[in-house]
């Protein structure tokens, strides 16, 4: 295993961030997470039809986050043994292929887009590509509630958590996370085909993303007192009201943050298909929805990670004197 110092993880954590601020993920170059995708997909066609579907949905959650730990062990490795420096670049490469914000924000904007040009039937297209939920029923209200909702979410698995993971153990320890948020993005629903089958990997990732859940809503709370016109004391007083009522056990954290932080209510009906599913909702309505709340949602995300940034470059400047 190879050991950094403290600086020299506080540098590659911040040059990962900078290289999905300016590069996002590349579509020519192969992306570690599609090869997890692809495992997985692979092991749920072999196991999944088999009895005894919690003993091999452990079986398959074990056998995809060990196999990504050890392929980025052994390629980080490789590359620290070829020279050095070719270990820190690919450290920093893979690390921030396990980051997403470029893409969460590529992806928000692409709803706002289609929403700017009154082409409510592409919005719902474009949101149905990043929720779970049947979005061809939604009006503009939803679909801007569905994008906010996500883009919350998933500033703790796209950018808090692996950045958390990639601090105790590098890439391997990222990537290893990246792959149980991918299971669970997969297999972790509680549907009838998945309610046994998915649990090891649904459980892994609460269990996972617990800590980095609550390190989200402070810092949304700390850039909502920054970022106007949202409300730092609106935002905790939401986490705090709200985020326990949420079914996941840290979704909520992020979720009724930014809720609270512009003065919206998020959470209601959802339809999966034939099931119509009731969420708790967040926050207080203060005004409806818009769709420039996709926007606010995307600038509180950046400004989480510019605060990350900020005080990983501080911290080096610091260490430096």
């Amino acid at each position: 295993m190879i050991f950094y110092s403290l600086q020299e993880m506080m540098i590659m954590l911040l040059a990962a961030i900078v290289i999905d601020w300016i590069v996002g993920d590349p579509k020519r170059l192969p992306h570690p997470v599609i090869a997890i995708g692809r495992l997985t997909a692979y092991l749920e066609r072999r196991l999944l039809p088999r009895e005894a579907k919690r003993f091999n949905g452990a079986l398959m959650t074990l056998a995809v986050i060990a196999t990504s730990f050890f392929a980025m062990w052994g390629a980080t490795a490789l590359a620290a043994w070829i020279h050095p420096w070719f270990g820190y670049a690919a450290q920093t490469w893979f690390i921030s292929t396990t980051i997403a914000i470029r893409g969460l924000k590529d992806a928000a904007m692409l709803v706002y887009d289609r929403l700017m040009l009154e082409d409510l039937p592409g919005a719902r297209q474009y949101t149905g590509y990043i929720v779970g939920r049947d979005t061809r029923e939604l009006d503009e209200s939803e679909v801007s509630r569905a994008t906010v909702e996500t883009v919350s979410e998933n500033i703790v698995d796209a950018v808090i958590s692996p950045l958390f993971f990639a601090w105790l153990g590098a890439a391997p320890l990222a990537m290893l996370y990246r792959a149980a948020n991918t299971l669970d993005s997969m297999v972790g629903y509680r549907n009838d085909r998945y309610l046994r089958f998915g649990w090891a990997s649904a459980r892994l990732d609460d269990v996972l993303n617990w800590i980095p859940a609550r390190l989200t809503g402070l810092l949304l709370v700390i850039v909502s007192a920054l970022y106007r016109p949202s409300s730092p004391s609106r935002s905790f007083k939401a986490i705090v009201a709200f985020a326990r009522l949420h079914p996941s056990p840290n979704s909520g954290i992020p979720e009724s943050a930014v809720a609270g932080a512009l003065g919206i209510q998020l959470g209601g009906t959802n339809r999966y298909g034939e099931v119509v599913s009731e969420r708790a909702k967040m926050g207080w309505a203060t005004r409806s929805l818009r769709r420039q709340d996709i926007v606010h949602a995307v600038r509180l995300l950046y400004g989480v990670g510019i605060l990350v940034a900020g005080g990983l470059l501080c911290a080096v400047c610091g260490y430096s004197l």
